[in-house]
């Protein structure tokens, strides 16, 4: 998987623990709240990994130049 690709999948699992975070929060649901905060530590790091990857690759195209 590519850097872009990272980093929407890291989007989508931020927003997908929001709500999850959202709806716990508002239904008293501690695991579904706690469940959404690990979706979205989840993406942080998915997205981190995307710019690291293109980092990478932008360091790897400037040597082979």
């Amino acid at each position: 998987m590519g850097g872009t690709e990272d980093r929407t999948e890291g989007t989508w699992d931020k927003a997908k623990g929001k709500v999850k975070e959202g709806v716990g929060d508002a239904t008293d649901n501690e695991s579904l709240e706690r469940e959404g905060q690990a979706d979205q530590a989840k993406g942080d790091a998915e997205k981190a990994k995307g710019h690291l990857k293109d980092a990478a690759e932008d360091v790897r195209d400037a040597v082979s130049e």
